[in-house]
């Protein structure tokens, strides 16, 4: 029996119906029974007695978890703030960069679409300009990818925003050399990193970005609603969150920057105390264990649709260029490409047919399928897409 066979010690920790076959963990991945339980009790312990959590107990229990947070990430608790998702946090950066008109932000035509829509309206706002650098369309090294963005720099350019782990194309980008090649030159990055977290060990003093924003409830499996923004030490100084409210500790405790962000109202903190949970479950598999598996099956992914498609992927056959989830080109449907917000009708014929779930993504004219894969995937998952796929695309698909 393969190693990536069906294990239902693992899916059993889902609750996932047995008829789907779940590909799409990128985009919204469900958290294990542990990490909802835990929600559950410390939502028990907040109604129990909201005076008793929200002013004296919410801060502390708050820099607990970004303190275990922290660690996971190779950074300090001090230096993260929780946030709703990955892109709340993009737009807190955007918020607080001081552009000035003729500045620059660079991004990649990988970049996900709701981080470039911020940049430009951003950029648009200030008479700024995002410049969005095309990187080659298909890769083959490291430095041929760093050296054609980093091209895109010029005295103008402010900010680099930069993915870990693209969200259309699945592609590990080099961000520790974009990060080493910026320094040199004196230009502040961000990462968008919400498909790295977890996927790929992420070490954010090593890497010495100046903000670091990703989403808890993708490959970590924590709550929807919970992710986090790495801050550097030297950019705390008057960073201002997207929402405005009392800007102290609601405890009453000395000041300090993430007051901001901890208080913007009344909301459920549930979500952010349940990450530890998260990453105890992951470690509890075994991280390697985790990474392993996930990777084989993306590669038995790549390995199967290829060979259905005779296409080309965009990167090599390398753990260096994907970690638990691939993107494979397919035949185009000879149909025009949907349009912005509606899905791929073969997208919907294979949950419709087939009940399984995974995107069919449109870029540079050409169609895709990324599959995605956490611990409850198996083989089977993988051989019923090709399956579902090969028949499919014998009809008007």
């Amino acid at each position: 029996m393969s190693d990536i066979d069906r294990d239902d010690t693992w899916r059993s920790q889902w609750s996932l119906p047995q008829s789907v076959a779940y590909l799409n963990h990128g985009s919204f991945g469900p958290s294990p029974e542990v990490v909802r339980q835990t929600r559950q009790q410390w939502s028990e312990r907040l109604e129990a007695q909201p005076m008793e959590f929200f002013l004296r107990r919410m801060e502390d229990h708050l820099d607990e978890a970004s303190g275990r947070l922290g660690k996971f990430v190779g950074a300090e608790g001090t230096d993260l703030v929780f946030v709703e998702n990955a892109t709340h946090g993009m737009n807190i950066v955007a918020a607080n960069l001081d552009l000035k008109p003729g500045d620059e932000v660079l991004c990649t035509d990988h970049e996900y679409g709701a981080v470039l829509r911020i940049w430009r309206r951003t950029c648009k706002n200030a008479g700024a300009r995002a410049v969005v650098r095309q990187l080659p369309v298909q890769i083959s090294s490291d430095e041929e990818l760093v050296e054609t963005f980093m091209q895109g720099v010029t005295d103008k350019t402010r900010l680099i925003v930069v993915s870990h782990v693209t969200s259309q194309t699945a592609m590990i980008l080099p961000v520790e050399k974009i990060c080493s090649c910026a320094r040199e030159m004196g230009v502040p990055v961000c990462i968008d990193g919400p498909h790295a977290l977890a996927m790929l060990p992420v070490n954010l003093k090593q890497l010495g970005c100046d903000y670091y924003t990703a989403s808890c409830h993708k490959w970590l499996s924590a709550p929807f609603g919970t992710g986090f923004l790495y801050v550097a030490r030297h950019r705390h100084q008057n960073l201002k969150p997207a929402v405005i409210s009392w800007g102290r500790s609601v405890s009453g405790r000395p000041l300090n920057w993430k007051d901001e962000f901890t208080w913007s109202g009344t909301h459920d903190p549930t979500g952010f105390l349940s990450v530890p949970a998260a990453i105890d479950f992951l470690k509890s598999c075994g991280l390697d264990t985790f990474r392993d598996r996930t990777n084989s099956l993306a590669r038995y992914a790549r390995q199967c649709l290829t060979e259905l498609t005779g296409l080309e992927p965009l990167v090599p056959d390398s753990r260096t260029w994907y970690g638990s989830m691939i993107t494979v080109p397919l035949q185009s449907s000879g149909n025009k490409p949907p349009k912005s917000g509606e899905r791929d009708p073969l997208q919907d014929a294979l949950w419709e047919q087939h009940q399984i779930e995974v995107p069919i993504l449109h870029r540079r004219d050409r169609r895709f399928v990324r599959v995605s894969c956490h611990l409850y995937n198996s083989q089977e998952d993988i051989d019923r897409l090709v399956d579902a796929i090969r028949e499919l695309m014998t009809t008007k698909f």
